[in-house]
């Protein structure tokens, strides 16, 4: 199960210059449709008078939503070559704005895939592309006497994070690659008393 995707680490910016039009791309890391909008909006005002922010973006590790936007270009012609961009790095979690001030010359409809491609790819090529692992979150609960069984387990697993309640009986949040999950569970069961929740 492949349980790893790309994204960017942070903002990051590309430009080019085609037949006078001048196309400044953006790309940012995002969570929701929200940010995106919010991000979006706020180029809009930033870039008040650009005759286009076209945009595309990609979510969720399984890359399965996504939407792009021509912003009154011809159709086809901006948010589909930006999202080629994304698919072409590999990305998710991504959105990725590109700014057109026109030039003055009409550049057509090959022109305009061209300039909004490259515009796109030079933004990724500017940006740091990480790998992140998808975790599943496990809650486990026990009594303090079972703390060096459950602790024995968990070291076995170098990527695992925890965070740890003691206050009354002993509760953990153990954060956990998908495809170790099933083996941490299996493992934790096999102790008598230690209760074990999926998030």
């Amino acid at each position: 199960m492949d349980d790893m995707y790309k994204t960017v680490a942070g903002a990051a910016e590309g430009y080019i210059n085609e037949k006078k039009s001048r196309f400044i791309s953006h790309i940012y890391p995002v969570r929701s449709a929200e940010e995106v909008k919010e991000i979006v909006g706020e180029h809009r005002k930033k870039y008040y008078d650009a005759r286009h922010v076209c945009w595309a973006y990609m979510l969720g590790w399984e890359r399965e939503e996504f939407r792009s936007n021509d912003d009154g270009e011809p159709s086809g012609t901006a948010g589909k070559p930006i999202l080629g961009q994304i698919n072409s790095a590999e990305l998710t979690d991504v959105l990725l704005l590109v700014v057109r001030y026109f030039g003055g010359t009409l550049l057509g409809t090959g022109g305009l895939i061209k300039a909004y491609k490259e515009a796109a790819a030079d933004a990724i090529a500017h940006a740091e592309i990480v790998e992140k692992t998808v975790d599943d979150v496990i809650e486990i609960e026990f009594n303090y006497i079972l703390l060096n069984d459950v602790m024995r387990v968990l070291k076995q697993f170098e990527s695992a994070q925890w965070t740890q309640d003691f206050s009354e009986s002993c509760r953990m949040r153990v954060q956990i690659r998908r495809s170790l999950s099933p083996q941490l569970r299996e493992m934790l069961s096999a102790i008598y008393g230690v209760e074990i929740r999926i998030q």
